[in-house]
């Protein structure tokens, strides 16, 4: 049994940062590794927190490790270093970016050679979410590692839900994220249409939001759309990077792949550090 007190963390992002915090307000002993040093080091300005200056640092010290990262790629990468590291204290591995299957299963089947587990821990939540403590985690991996990190999963979200074998997480939230991105198009071809006909926005989307069609997501993203704001919680270019990699996985379906030309051509445009509500933002200034 795992004695969880020190947590390494790694990948300082927009969604990195919150919950690195929630886990130090939750009362763990934090010690962050980030590529970028120098965000590292501030980001301890404002919370109690150690910086490691190298992943084998962070392998010494740590119980279990928490990975949050942009793409495959860096999920790769970092875990490279880290079974290069050697053996520390951590036996549990938890990454909780959205990756491949493909990559978490390689991975997992890495960790378990050294004796780690591996849990992929995806989360369904963008910043706001992240930040009060309200992400829905989705998890693959070893029933017994789940169960010894419930109190880590407690501090970062409302829920944590086993769902299979490594990848089933990375699995279920590729699906969520396909239905996000089918929601936010539609929303906004409704709004654009609406639009071309004299309805405003502001007038439009209060009655979305208060019909039996409005949701969680509609009403968020509500203030992005009438002040045209696409400063970004979750970026269009990695809702791209979801979609394609569950086209990898066979999505074929019409309404998905209308959604993936729709980003694939507004990351095109440059629209891509943009939050995914510009898609918005793009069909007002490109299709219509």
């Amino acid at each position: 049994m795992v004695t969880i007190k020190n947590i390494g963390f790694i990948g300082l992002g927009n969604m990195g940062v919150p919950m690195a915090t929630n886990l130090v307000n939750a009362g763990f002993s934090v010690q962050v590794y980030n590529r970028n040093a120098q965000k590292a080091k501030d980001f301890q300005q404002t919370v109690d927190i150690q910086v490691a200056d190298t992943v084998a640092s962070l392998v010494s010290t740590s119980d279990v490790i928490i990975t949050m990262l942009s793409n495959d790629a860096a999920v790769q990468e970092v875990y490279g270093n880290l079974f290069a590291a050697g053996a520390g204290k951590a036996s549990i591995y938890i990454d909780m970016s959205t990756v491949s299957p493909e990559t978490t299963r390689q991975l997992a089947a890495t960790a378990a050679e050294k004796g780690i587990s591996y849990l992929d821990a995806p989360v369904s939540g963008s910043v706001k979410p992240a930040t009060e403590r309200q992400l829905i985690i989705m998890v693959g991996g070893d029933a017994a590692a789940f169960d010894q990190v419930q109190p880590v999963f407690a501090a970062l979200g409302k829920s944590s839900t086993l769902l299979g074998a490594s990848g089933a997480g990375n699995i279920a939230k590729l699906a969520i994220n396909l239905f996000l991105g089918i929601t936010i198009q539609g929303l906004s071809e409704a709004v654009v249409f609406a639009a071309k006909n004299g309805i405003s926005a502001e007038d439009l989307l209060p009655l979305i939001n208060n019909g039996p069609i409005g949701s969680g997501i509609t009403k968020l993203k509500t203030s992005n759309i009438v002040n045209e704001d696409y400063t970004p919680a979750f970026a269009l270019k990695l809702l791209k990077k979801d979609i394609g990699l569950a086209e990898a996985m066979g999505m074929d379906t019409p309404t998905g792949k209308a959604l993936s030309a729709t980003l694939i051509d507004a990351v095109e445009k440059g629209l891509g550090d943009d939050d995914m509500v510009a898609i918005h933002r793009y069909l007002t200034k490109f299709i219509s």
